[in-house]
């Protein structure tokens, strides 16, 4: 599925022109129908959100079907307000995909207001869905575009606060290792905790996209369920110095009374590294990283001192608010759009299960009459196994066989993915014997 949105607000039309385009809430259901009508034969999800400040059409259909439907959605809002369709067209925007869902998310945690975090338009986006879903047109897609819209905000309502300090210092964080290394998205992350500072840095390192990303806590369960939030890899603290070399920048909040991080730790992750310099910020209080690191010269430690001197005035901290909010919208942004793809893969998923039962049941056909005849019963279960696999097995060796060069070598590739993946683990990998 696609989702687009098509919409005038405060930033690209006047206000008597956005009047004309307002919807009270009895006005929606009649609305969505008729849209659902100019749009036809997709008979696609809609909803509209109509405030004094913007009205706005979110639609999600199918994606050779949603660039066609913008035109007739225009068409259909032009007419609505009385307007020439290209005079209209001057003052709207259409987006697409991810750039809806963040759109739709800025909208609901009211950073799209005029008044910077005003919580008004949230009840009115929620009185949206409830239109939308009376009318008959919110279906699957939009619903989960919106309910993860509310969620966002909510998040961002309870975990930004313009000057709280906490905020500001995850966004010096961030900020501070930009300056160090060029391409964040190259870097390989170590947070140690799972507490809310570390979920807050977390959060505003998830958005820069790292290279990799992993939680290193006391209590396995809590860090890997912080782990599973951002897509980062979960590890014992006991873990941590064997593993520290690994890393590019560390950051470190937990409620140890004493140092978790030495100076020799990070001397011999030093020396792996070949002196490849190392990021350190070390959050808690006290310290979690013995303060003798700070005197390697390939180290660039920070504390707490040190990020509250740069974020010391209101403008600076109501800055890294916003920054902070944007950050979560990112995060939420790249769930929904993998949601999508996942939504994109379900018709073959559905159509490989309807191939293996029509598989399943020939065999079991081919069983019950040679059981029917007498056959011995070792015989039927080796001949249906047998036939199971050959027609499992058949598509890839015919791929394999049909195939050559670089286009062979490929295919071998996805096929070892494919069928090879318990045979590539070693003997004990997933058993435990009993420990």
């Amino acid at each position: 599925m696609s989702v687009f949105a098509l919409g005038l607000n405060h930033h690209t039309a006047p206000l008597d022109l956005r009047g004309r385009f307002a919807f009270a809430p009895e006005q929606l259901t009649p609305a969505l129908q008729a849209l659902r009508d100019q749009l036809q034969r997709s008979a696609p999800e809609t909803a509209i959100l109509s405030t004094c400040n913007r009205t706005e059409i979110y639609v999600a259909s199918g994606p050779e079907r949603a660039r066609e439907l913008v035109r007739p959605a225009l068409d259909w809002l032009a007419r609505q307000g009385g307007v020439a369709e290209q005079h209209l067209q001057q003052h709207t925007y259409v987006l697409e995909n991810r750039e809806a869902a963040r759109h739709a998310f800025r909208v609901a945690s009211g950073l799209d207001s005029m008044v910077l975090g005003e919580p008004q338009i949230l009840g009115q986006m929620k009185q949206a869905v409830r239109g939308a879903d009376e009318a008959g047109t919110l279906g699957t897609t939009l619903h989960q575009l919106f309910q993860r819209s509310f969620s966002v905000a909510k998040e961002v309502r309870t975990s930004t606060e313009i000057g709280t300090h906490s905020i500001s210092m995850a966004a010096a964080t961030v900020r501070l290792a930009s300056q160090l290394f060029e391409d964040l998205q190259k870097i390989k992350v170590l947070f140690v905790g799972a507490g809310e500072m570390i979920e807050l840095v977390a959060t505003h390192f998830s958005a820069k996209e790292p290279q990799m990303m992993a939680v290193a806590n006391r209590t396995l369960e809590r860090g890997e369920k912080l782990a599973t939030r951002f897509g980062a890899q979960a590890m014992r603290l006991a873990d941590l110095p064997a593993r520290l070399h690994e890393f590019d920048a560390v950051i470190s909040c937990t409620a140890s009374s004493l140092p978790i991080i030495g100076l020799g730790a990070v001397e011999r992750a030093l020396k792996a590294r070949r002196r490849r310099p190392m990021f350190m910020v070390d959050l808690a209080v006290p310290r979690d990283i013995e303060p003798e690191v700070a005197r390697l010269s390939d180290v660039y430690l920070y504390t707490v001192d040190d990020l509250t001197a740069a974020v010391q005035t209101a403008s600076q901290k109501r800055l890294a608010a916003v920054e902070q909010a944007e950050a979560i919208i990112d995060a939420g942004v790249q769930s929904f759009a993998h949601w999508l793809d996942q939504r994109a893969s379900v018709p073959l998923i559905q159509a490989l299960n309807r191939q293996a039962d029509d598989w399943r049941a020939a065999e079991i056909g081919r069983a019950r009459k040679l059981l029917a005849r007498g056959t011995d019963v070792d015989t039927v279960l080796e001949a249906l196994s047998r036939g199971l696999t050959q027609k499992m097995l058949h598509g890839a060796l015919a791929e394999l066989h049909g195939s050559e060069g670089e286009q062979r070598h490929q295919t071998a590739e996805m096929v070892s993915r494919l069928f090879l993946r318990q045979a590539a683990r070693g003997p004990s990998d997933g058993d435990d014997n009993g420990r």
